[in-house]
């Protein structure tokens, strides 16, 4: 199988010199101790911050000894429900120096599965953001009496709620953290076994229960060296970071990999002033997942549907322009003589549009999910390049990816360097490297369904791999649809094409055991506001949940974006959910997949109506 070229890798600390996660981190401290590590808003001041690798070293040994004190074993799980911020790295690099296993939890999640978690994981440190958090976990409290000590980073000194809880500022010996004589207090660190447990990370569980997913020093450690070797992260690139570190690509691509390089890590305050921290951080280099971008896709088009006929036209004219040019840098397209253009329309138009996102933007990493055409086509046109991967908790994350040479924005790109793909039946693609984990925590038998003997790792999703070995996933094989005619549909590749017509925020396609397809969907609200005129229907989306004109009109703008799929995929129905699936209404996991099962359970009625009379 073909990897990814791998990149000169002179300046990265290697992975025998860091050994285990805490050893990168003190490998980076030693050799850029003055180099700001972190950035972060500090709400008591209300100024942003700037953290050392020397500071954040303090830090961690205060946590450290802090730790100690709890009387913990090496192996025993503590667990972190923060935002992204430094505390949430001190405490794992603290729990990580005392052989402690790191089990992260989304701050989003609802309390009963945060608390079956806890209660599966055994956990008994818990580090969280204030004590309303804790106060949420009330009525499941019985399933978490292993608990021994739960933090509160924001507490007020002296608060408590039943005994096990302390704010941070308790919690922490009392001495200054430059103290000489804090030495007394350490201990000696645990084994340096590179293969032993790390974290647990709970797979977000799409159907069923989550499974914890258990991944050593090495595992994570070579992943992010790996990902080094293809994607290009300097020392002197600003990352800024919002996607959860709970998530395994923010904490593998968006901590260890720019610690392993000694990049700067700047922390969002919240996604919902992320368009304003872009503005202040100015970052160079950002990962996220698909999501983010196709907000800020939808934000671009929006404010063009606002504008006039011409500024559309200029905006179509660069992007067209730019993605011929990215077609042509990737030896896949003609040089033409409109590519001379570009330096006018890059002045008139793609550096206004990227100076939105901070003016020093060089590259984009996109994972979790796929990545819209429509909207990689957008950035890549305007100067930015999007990689897409493709990774799973399961393999530390990473396992292909494009690169600045090579990328061909429908794939994931190439495995990456260590990392071996092929296909296995029903084209599931299987995975074998370093970054394979350890196996599911208490399931051994998960275990074994989805690994070979020999070390192979069926990953469930369906793939292609074409003769340069890049990989195309399809779908999943779980969300295959079987129909009653006995046609088997892979439903992303169709939900994703309805979604290139802005009018549709999310769908989910409909048929296991039917005779033919339908689809729910959730429109943007917005968008039919602006449109409704022209087909005289209301307005106000819910008055219309089961009009039959709205269904026709969808249906036609269905059948448009999905014609050149085989005819056995047409839609022939439609019913509209009136409130968009989230996180909160536990229609998406944490990591923002859909929870098929429960949309279809919550649907019921409006699926019956689909079908009524078949």
């Amino acid at each position: 199988m073909m990897q990814t070229k791998p990149r000169n890798l002179t300046d990265v600390i290697p992975v025998e010199a860091a050994r285990t996660l805490d050893g990168l981190f003190r490998e980076r401290a030693r050799r850029s101790p003055e180099a700001v590590a972190y950035r972060d808003y500090d709400r008591s001041s209300g100024k942003w911050r700037d953290l050392t690798w020397k500071q954040m070293d303090e830090r961690i040994t205060h946590w450290q000894s802090a730790l100690t004190r709890e009387k913990l074993l090496p192996g025993d799980r503590v667990a972190v429900m923060l935002r992204n911020c430094p505390e949430w790295v001190i405490f794992e690099q603290a729990a990580l120096r005392l052989g402690l296993v790191v089990v992260p939890l989304y701050t989003a999640d609802r309390p009963a599965n945060a608390a079956y978690i806890l209660h599966d994981a055994g956990v008994k440190v818990l580090l969280l953001e204030e004590l309303a958090q804790w106060q949420a976990f009330h009525e499941v409290r019985g399933q978490i009496a292993h608990l021994l000590r739960v933090i509160t980073v924001q507490g007020s000194p002296g608060e408590k709620d039943d005994g096990l809880v302390l704010a941070l500022h308790d919690w922490l010996p009392d001495w200054p953290l430059d103290d000489p004589q804090r030495k007394a207090e350490e201990v000696e660190d645990a084994s340096r076994d590179q293969h032993q447990l790390a974290t647990i990370i709970y797979t977000s569980g799409t159907s069923g229960r989550s499974k914890g997913v258990m991944l050593s020093h090495y595992n994570i450690l070579t992943n992010a060296h790996s990902c080094l070797q293809v994607v290009p992260i300097m020392q002197d690139d600003l990352l800024l970071s919002f996607l959860p570190l709970s998530h395994t690509f923010e904490r593998t691509a968006g901590y260890y990999a720019p610690m392993m390089r000694g990049a700067t890590v700047a922390y969002a305050r919240s996604v919902h002033q992320l368009q304003e921290d872009l503005l202040i951080i100015r970052p160079t280099i950002l990962v996220s997942v698909p999501r983010i971008y196709e907000r800020v896709y939808a934000g671009i088009h929006a404010k063009l549907a606002a504008g006039s006929a011409l500024s559309r036209k200029l905006f179509n004219l660069a992007v067209d322009t730019g993605y011929s040019r990215f077609e042509y840098q990737q030896r896949r397209g003609p040089r033409l003589f409109s590519h001379m253009l570009w330096p006018l329309l890059e002045a008139l138009v793609a550096k206004k549009v990227m100076s939105k996102l901070g003016g020093r933007l060089r590259e984009a990493m996109s994972g979790g999910a796929a990545l819209p055409t429509k909207v990689s086509r957008v950035f890549i046109g305007l100067g930015l390049p999007i990689l897409q991967g493709y990774g799973m908790t399961e393999t530390s994350p990473v396992v292909c990816c494009n690169t600045i040479e090579d990328n061909l924005p429908s794939s994931v790109g190439r495995p990456i360097p260590g990392v071996e793909v092929k296909l296995g039946s029903d084209d599931a693609l299987l995975i074998r490297g370093p970054n394979v984990m350890l196996g599911y925590w208490n399931d051994p038998a998960a275990t074994d369904a989805i690994m070979t003997p020999d070390g192979w790792l069926n990953s469930g999703d369906i793939a292609r791999i074409d003769e340069q070995g890049r990989v195309t996933i399809t779908g999943r094989l779980k969300e295959i649809i079987v129909m009653s005619t006995g046609q088997k549909i892979a439903p992303a590749p169709i939900e994703a094409a309805i979604l290139h017509d802005s009018l549709f925020e999310q769908v989910m396609l409909i048929g296991e055991g039917r005779p033919y397809l339908s689809a729910l969907v959730v429109l943007n609200a917005r968008n039919w506001e602006s449109i409704s005129a022209q087909y005289n229907l209301d307005s106000d989306l819910r008055r219309l949940s089961q009009d039959q004109k709205l269904e026709e009109i969808l249906v036609e703008r269905i059948t448009r974006q999905i014609k050149e799929f085989p005819g056995y995929a047409k839609i022939y129905r439609v019913a509209l959910a009136q409130e968009p699936w989230s996180v909160e209404n536990d229609m998406l996991t944490p990591t923002l997949k859909l929870r098929r099962a429960q949309v279809l359970s919550r649907y019921q009625a409006e699926v019956s109506r689909l079908y009524a009379g078949h």
